[in-house]
């Protein structure tokens, strides 16, 4: 027995050093840590259990029967983060660059299968080189295994990616069907063919930082939610964004305590410009109403004209999705629709309610918005809150015109409450525009058009930019004070926590994707 116990200790010390003591220096040079070193700072201290510790590869072409590591380039295992269970995989540099082959495949797919029998939540930490191209077809087969079961968790189960490292060609997909992609800065990059075959079919010459790099896909691709400047700040987000979130799609997230106040915040009332043209940081109307630091932003980035994230009202998780009047004015484009689509079906996947924060002049106008699928792209956040059956509520702080006005979550497609601040304008358009169609005869046949103008742009103001037309039809449930709406929220969603919504029976609906 007592050899026994040897070889075995003998085993899994080897599969702890991984390539080796050089290439675990190697990576600490480069000022990152290793596979284990990011497990043991993610879950509880002492919670890891590891799975399949002694797996090795089975390929021996190439020489490969020489070259045997245990594990095969990726830990696998289960621990808790704050109590709760979690599945992780952390992929390893030091043995054979990380890359995928079929059994390190086959550990990542049998945690994946855990995670989902069990209902919860699956972290993986990606560090590869991609596929290991001395098994061929086999380690294509093995990514296709894990994307496969990415979709079946998808809304089933949260899924968080972090890169820390290379993840190149066929292994960005799995990373971009989980529900969050956190990238570490100047470390990681991301890029479905790199620099050198760029080079090579179209000329162009790039770094890999400027190609797949953490603020190129937080600032123009959208394909990363957050960065991080190092593999520490990494798993603290990692751990951060875990709390807005339930275990799994059947339950809810868990509460924090908090001791009811009067709940007034007066400071709300000074937010709002008196000029219908200047704009404001409508984050402070969120600091203002949520708890305080509890705001925790997505795609901070990327598409700033609309803000999303999760916050906490009275200890209770919400999902915020709030028009930015300061880029854009606020409008809806292209960009915009698609990261507030995205991350409003991710609340509504796991019972997240959804608080809808408005101002908003319309959609961006122009050749380039039409080009690129404005309409398609639009609808498809109108898809998205209209099939939402999580409690949904709105707040018009200022300006909702036109179409925009029913697609950032109106009455009319299924919000539950309906809330306006007395600044709210709520029309077709502004006063301006509809004055010089309507009255346009008028002005034109007036002595002096700019004085009819503006009477008549009074005219039109007086009548619809206002919220008191929407709340006599309905639109709009209440009219209430800024300082109060703190008050008004917490005691809404209060309301609403037993909501029962069934969506039509069928297989699953089309998103305009």
């Amino acid at each position: 027995m007592k050899e026994q116990k040897k070889i075995l200790q003998d085993k899994i010390d080897q599969a702890h050093l991984g390539g080796g003591l050089d290439r675990i220096e190697k990576q600490h040079k480069k000022g990152k840590l290793t596979a284990r070193e990011r497990v043991e700072l993610l879950l509880d201290e002492g919670s890891f259990e590891e799975i399949g510790n002694l797996v090795t590869h089975r390929t021996k072409d190439f020489g490969m029967e020489e070259q045997v590591f245990y594990g095969d380039g990726v830990v696998t295992g289960h621990g808790t983060i704050e109590g709760r269970i979690i599945y992780v995989f952390a992929q390893d540099f030091t043995v054979f660059g990380g890359s995928l082959s079929e059994t390190h495949a086959e550990k990542i797919c049998k945690i994946m299968d855990l995670a989902m029998k069990t209902g919860a939540p699956l972290i993986g930490l990606n560090d590869s080189g991609g596929a290991r191209i001395q098994e061929g077809v086999r380690s294509l087969g093995g990514y296709a295994d894990i994307f496969y079961r990415n979709v079946m968790a998808s809304g089933v189960i949260p899924q968080i990616s972090a890169i820390m490292g290379p993840c190149a060609g066929g292994a960005v997909y799995s990373p971009a069907i989980t529900d969050f992609t956190i990238m570490v800065e100047n470390s990681s990059y991301m890029f479905v063919t790199g620099p050198n075959v760029v080079k090579t079919v179209t000329n162009e010459i790039v770094t890999a930082e400027e190609l797949g790099g953490a603020s190129t896909h937080s600032t123009k691709s959208g394909v990363t939610h957050l960065t991080a400047s190092n593999d520490l700040s990494c798993i603290n987000k990692i751990k951060k964004l875990l709390s807005y979130m339930p275990q799994n799609c059947e339950e809810k997230t868990q509460r924090i305590d908090y001791v009811l106040n009067d709940e007034l915040r007066p400071d709300l009332e000074n937010i709002i410009p008196e000029s219908a043209n200047k704009p404001y940081d409508m984050k402070h109307v969120i600091d203002g109403l949520a708890d305080e630091d509890s705001f925790f932003e997505i795609h901070e980035s990327y598409a700033e004209n609309i803000i999303v994230g999760f916050a906490r009202l009275a200890g209770r998780s919400v999902g915020i999705v709030a028009n930015q009047p300061l880029s854009l004015a606020g409008c809806l484009d292209v960009d915009s629709s698609k990261k507030a689509a995205r991350f409003t079906r991710f609340c509504d996947c796991f019972n997240i309610p959804l608080l809808v924060l408005v101002d908003v002049p319309g959609f961006l106008p122009g050749t380039d918005q039409e080009w690129n699928g404005i309409i398609v792209n639009g609808a498809k956040l109108l898809y998205a809150l209209s099939e939402a059956t999580v409690p949904k509520v709105t707040l018009i702080t200022r300006k909702a015109y036109g179409g925009a006005y029913d697609v950032m979550n109106s009455k009319h497609i299924g919000a539950d409450f309906n809330f306006a601040w007395p600044s709210a304008e709520i029309a077709v358009m502004g006063a301006k525009g509809a004055s010089e169609i309507i009255f346009k005869r008028e002005i034109d046949a007036s002595d002096n058009p700019e004085a009819t103008l503006a009477e008549k742009e009074a005219e039109y103001a007086k009548l619809f930019a206002n919220p008191y037309s929407a709340a006599q039809r309905g639109f709009i449930d209440e009219v209430i004070l800024p300082e109060e709406t703190r008050r008004k929220l917490i005691r809404t969603y209060a309301v609403l926590e037993t909501k029962v919504k069934q969506l039509p029976k069928k297989k699953h609906g089309n998103i305009p994707l």
